[in-house]
């Protein structure tokens, strides 16, 4: 069984496991998850494994997760590092039950509170920027909960880049609490964040927490080697047909590539993968504690330089204007003219 290593999330003084254990998937509610027994097989392999930091919703299976991951935890709160979010509509019908405002956020962490039989949050993420709350009242109703006790640190899920810069630079200014990490998708057939979020991440020390690290299920190899790239097993194929076509497929298929090479499942490689990009925490998440072995063995590989260079090959994106614009090098050396193999440009490029 692999052990993990452990990290500092970002400005915090959190210690946190090198993995995180998604639980979307803990309760039966929607349809394709896993009932309590499940859970806590798979609960009981990430903690043995060294895991520490488990992260849920108030919406996952309708608030089961939360009430699932309570029951879990309980004998090791003290050790567990606690994330869960709020944001998303609990209550249809009521415009009041959804968003990032601070009615919503209030009635969600008491509610998050009692489903997960805690007296605090460790980690609360905003779940999804709405694009109408102002940042300064998310940021001032953030800094309440902390200063009240009930929630240690906050963090950023599904925002743009813009806006975490924007509230942290607020939080700064006021003496308020920051984010101190962000949760964004990021895979090898997602790399789209490494325009904005992942240098607006590493240019504040925002650990990014990447959920999606698979890619539904794409980079697991049951869709490079369907012929029709419809597995029979899948359950939620209709739901994951954006991430489905040729290019992702092609991607697969060299995670499969890797993964032959190494005896190991392509699960596996994609983990370790995003695990090497610096900074990276990927979330992992399974219906059953056999699905989950396969994720967890990737605090364990470490990928050659030759097959991360092939890995990137086949999955980079073009980073678009102004970046390609001015790393080309007409624009280097209109910058620099002659000094330009001189300079260490380091720091302007990453």
């Amino acid at each position: 069984m692999p052990r993990m290593r452990y990290t500092i999330l970002g400005r915090s003084g959190l210690r946190v496991s090198e993995l995180c254990l998604g639980t979307m998937t803990f309760g039966e509610d929607w349809g394709f998850g896993a009932p309590p027994d499940e859970c806590r097989r798979q609960y009981d392999a990430f903690v043995e494994a060294g895991g520490n930091f488990l992260d849920t919703a108030n919406l996952y299976t309708n608030g089961t997760s939360e009430k699932i991951v309570g029951e879990l935890i309980a004998r090791d709160r003290e050790r567990v590092v606690l994330a869960t979010k709020y944001a998303l509509a609990m209550r249809p019908g009521d415009p009041k039950g959804a968003g990032n405002h601070k009615k919503n956020l209030v009635q969600s962490v008491e509610a998050s509170l009692r489903r997960l039989d805690t007296p605090y949050i460790d980690l609360l993420w905003l779940h999804a920027w709405d694009a109408t709350t102002p940042p300064v009242e998310v940021m001032r109703a953030l800094d309440d909960l902390v200063r009240a006790g009930k929630v240690l640190h906050v963090g950023a899920s599904n925002t743009p880049a813009w806006i975490v810069a924007q509230c942290n630079t607020l939080a700064e200014l006021r003496g308020w609490t920051p984010f101190v990490s962000i949760q964004i998708e990021y895979s090898l057939i997602e790399r789209t964040v490494e325009r904005e979020l992942v240098p607006m991440a590493r240019a504040y020390d925002l650990p990014i927490c990447a959920w999606g690290a698979i890619g539904g299920g794409v980079l697991s190899g049951k869709y490079s080697r369907s012929p029709d790239g419809r597995p029979a097993d899948s359950r939620r194929v209709d739901g994951n047909q954006r991430r489905i076509n040729e290019r992702s497929l092609t991607i697969a298929r060299a995670v499969d590539g890797v993964a032959a090479e190494l005896d190991l499942p392509p699960t596996t490689v994609a983990i370790a993968w995003l695990r090497q990009q610096g900074g990276v925490i990927p979330i992992v998440g399974a219906r059953t504690a056999v699905q989950l072995a396969d994720s967890l063995r990737a605090a364990e590989v470490t990928l050659t330089p030759e097959q991360l260079a092939r890995l990137d090959a086949v999955s980079r994106v073009a980073l678009g204007f102004p970046y390609d614009h001015v790393r080309s090098d007409s624009s280097r050396r209109a910058l620099w003219s002659d000094q330009v193999d001189r300079l260490d440009l380091i720091r302007r490029e990453r």
